[in-house]
């Protein structure tokens, strides 16, 4: 397994080894001792599994409050996205600050989002199924989020008009969060 830091501090790609013949693959997706190795020290206490039916389905960007804030281990299990994570560490040099990564079933990619940051995904493909990892407990009283198209963090979605939840279409933005 491979964990590749990137430029934000915490935000790590695991690239797990595949190990693939005539009958398919197989994969370690999980391994705490690797994990705590590759520098992700967490214990996840929660599995989620998303679908999204079409292309262009963004969902997020989505936190959770203190002191309920989670990391999250995203996989891609079929299909693809175009996952997005924004830093929201106050005290982080990269306040503010995004970055984007193609994950897929074909690619095995899986990407660790640290607590304190906004996360959100955009489908590439039909039928694409998100299984993720986070290492606290869902709580409505906590839940939060960005809108996607804002201005001030420009992230560079894949699809100009996505198809959008209620919920998400109308989250604030990043400066009415962070004052």
């Amino acid at each position: 397994m491979e964990f590749i830091k990137t430029d934000i501090e915490g935000l790590i790609l695991v690239k797990p080894k595949v190990f693939t013949d005539n009958r398919g693959f197989f994969l370690e997706s999980y391994s705490v001792s690797k994990f705590k190795e590759g520098g992700i020290d967490c214990a996840f206490v929660q599995d989620n599994h998303s679908c999204s039916i079409n292309a262009g389905v963004i969902r997020g960007l989505h936190f959770q409050t203190e002191p309920c804030s989670q990391s999250k281990l995203i996989r891609v299990i079929r299909g693809s996205i175009f996952d997005a994570a924004v830093d929201l560490r106050r005290d982080s040099p990269t306040f503010g600050q995004w970055r984007g990564f193609t994950l897929s079933a074909a690619n095995y990619d899986m990407l660790f989002i640290p607590r304190g940051f906004a996360h959100g995904f955009c489908t590439l493909e039909d039928n694409s199924e998100i299984a993720y990892k986070a290492d606290n407990l869902y709580s409505p009283q906590h839940d939060a989020g960005i809108i996607w198209n804002d201005p001030d963090i420009g992230i560079e979605w894949p699809v100009k008009e996505p198809i959008l939840s209620a919920k998400d279409a109308n989250l604030p933005k990043f400066n009415q969060v962070f004052k």
